[in-house]
């Protein structure tokens, strides 16, 4: 495919708006266009869900890791930040497993 000039888009794109474009640019129905995101977002959950490899690289663009967030013990007593002077009391938190999106290079030359 000849490479065409890329112009910035002013309006935010729908899902079915991001669906169209593509398939009008890469010669695939809007239907064919919808299975391969739906199959990415399928690929995507089976790395990072429990179990899985807590990682997945979309090459060039972006990184999803999974961050573990131990759990916290409540405490009591605490000086506010907001506040000085004042203390107060912070509740206990149990652990969790949180989604970290990282920007690769390919990402970042874009702006």
């Amino acid at each position: 495919m000849a490479a065409k000039k890329k112009t910035a888009i002013k309006d935010r794109y729908t899902k079915s708006a991001i669906l169209a474009d593509i398939a009008e640019n890469t010669e695939l129905s809007k239907k064919q266009v919808g299975a391969v995101f739906d199959e990415l977002a399928s690929l995507i959950e089976r790395h990072v869900k429990k179990g899985g490899a807590g990682e997945f690289t979309l090459p060039g663009l972006l990184k999803i890791k999974t961050v573990k967030k131990p759990a916290r013990k409540a405490q009591k007593g605490v000086p506010n930040p907001f506040r000085p002077g004042e203390v107060m009391d912070i509740a206990a938190k149990p652990a969790s497993t949180r989604i970290k999106v990282l920007p690769l290079k390919g990402l970042k030359d874009f702006v």
